[in-house]
């Protein structure tokens, strides 16, 4: 399959090739999809996409993704396609506009060929929720890509597209990055419009790109960033650019803590790839983030709450799968237990009581004050470095099944990603080797708000 990266695609499209050359050897790659990564091929539309980037290429203009083939996570609209996100819920919905992320990226001219296989809702770490069936690992099919957007990791690690889109709630972009061996950015919270995005967390989910490479990342969250008028939540302030040496005179932090529990292919990375960065000139810095243990429980009593309170229009009235039964309340109670999986009933529940009178203040306004000052430790962390270097998970990708039956294990994988949702900072996974397996291992990169350009740079340099 090819490699090409997406500005190679977008340089030879605007000199003149057609761009039918990628879009079709995309649409072959996930029309043989052998991953259960790619859940919708969209030929027609393509074909007649990369024909009008063409014509617009010939009139005289220039796209900066002129030709790039896409593929996109099932929870954000396309206008006429289904968005069911992954959940027999939305089976059948189709949406009535775009999503604007997916619309910036239309307008550079990038080509959407397919949409990608998810957990169920976003709700999960191992894309084994989806009422599609699991996705497997590109590099080893009998273990988990990592979740929720394990089908767009997948697709891009194994050369289907060179970029895709996924969203991170609270690690969903940069595990599954880091567990299939590619790029994954959760940008600064605000700074990619999460309008056309169905909502998981609405304070706490943000839509990013995935890739080979940090170029073609860059280029991706320059074409899709900046305020939108359509979300209230999207920041006025632009992201700031990535300029001088990367890594020479930067302080990099790390968390000492970070390093314990680690399977020992992950700590070996860890330890390497620190001292890549000092080799490269950068000085190391150790910083704390005291409130970060209770990052996963914080983070499971708010995403829960969200989940809860925007999952309620899908009661089979307003959306979503309708079941007859004698009355209404018979019939949202048919409904929600035939359309929803077993992981979105468990959230939805544990948001239901955390949200109701009585419990409200003991567990969802107690969270939220945990959260303020799991941000202060940020702050504080960056006042004395200009990045934290981590890992992203635990441990390799695990076998398929393995998990699922344990929740709390499941919701652990997500230890060291979880406390940037909640801070609101910008998340980069980026490959740093493999263990004695050829599993791929991921390292984190967190910068301060806005600083996602910096960020790339920075892991370009460590690469």
């Amino acid at each position: 399959m090819s490699r090409e990266t997406a500005l190679a695609i977008a340089a030879a499209v605007n000199a003149g090739r057609s761009a039918r050359v990628a879009v079709e050897a995309a649409l072959a790659a996930c029309e043989a999809d052998q991953l259960n990564a790619v859940i919708r091929v969209h030929r027609t539309r393509a074909l007649a996409c990369a024909d009008a980037v063409d014509a617009h290429i010939r009139s005289g203009a220039r796209l900066p993704l002129a030709g790039v083939p896409i593929a996109v996570k099932d929870n954000m609209c396309i206008d006429g396609l289904p968005a069911t996100c992954c959940s027999r819920m939305l089976e059948g919905y189709v949406a009535p506009y775009t999503a604007t992320a997916v619309a910036r990226l239309l307008e550079a001219g990038a080509i959407v060929v397919a949409q990608t296989n998810m957990d169920e809702f976003a709700f999960g770490s191992s894309n084994e929720t989806s009422c599609y069936g699991p996705v497997k690992n590109p590099v080893d099919p009998s273990r988990i890509p990592g979740g929720s957007s394990g089908g767009s990791a997948a697709v891009v690690a194994a050369g289907y597209v060179p970029v895709s889109l996924g969203s991170d709630t609270g690690g969903s972009i940069r595990q599954p990055a880091g567990l299939c061996g590619c790029l994954g950015l959760k940008p600064t919270y605000g700074s990619v419009s999460r309008y056309g995005l169905i909502a998981f967390g609405s304070s706490l989910d943000q839509i990013g790109p995935f890739a080979a490479n940090a170029d073609d990342v860059a280029a991706v969250l320059a074409a899709m960033a900046g305020q939108d008028p359509l979300d209230a939540t999207s920041a006025p302030r632009a992201l700031s650019p990535a300029t001088g040496e990367a890594l020479r005179g930067a302080r990099i932090g790390y968390v000492a803590a970070h390093a314990e529990g680690l399977q020992p292919a992950v700590r070996t990375a860890l330890e390497a790839t620190k001292a890549r960065a000092q080799a490269a000139g950068a000085t190391l810095v150790p910083v704390t983030l005291p409130h970060e243990k209770y990052a996963v429980a914080t983070y499971y009593v708010i995403g829960t709450g969200e989940a809860s309170s925007n999952l309620s229009r899908m009661d089979g009235i307003r959306f979503g799968h309708h079941a007859e039964a004698a009355d209404l309340r018979q019939v949202y109670g048919k409904s929600r237990a035939e359309g929803f999986g077993a992981e979105a009933k468990r959230r939805i529940m544990l948001g239901t009581y955390v949200l109701s009178t009585g419990y409200y203040d003991a567990y969802y306004k107690k969270a939220q004050q945990v959260r303020r000052l799991i941000c202060r430790d940020f702050e504080q962390a960056f006042a004395s470095c200009d990045a934290i270097l981590g890992p992203v998970s635990p441990t390799t990708a695990f076998k398929l099944g393995e998990k699922l039956s344990d929740p709390i294990q499941m919701y652990l994988s997500d230890i060291f990603t979880i406390a940037t949702n909640l801070a609101g900072v910008p998340g980069l996974s980026f490959p740093t080797g493999r263990d004695d397996m050829g599993l791929p291992i991921g390292m984190q990169l967190q910068g301060p708000m806005f600083s996602d350009n910096k960020l790339l740079n920075m892991a370009k340099a460590l690469g």
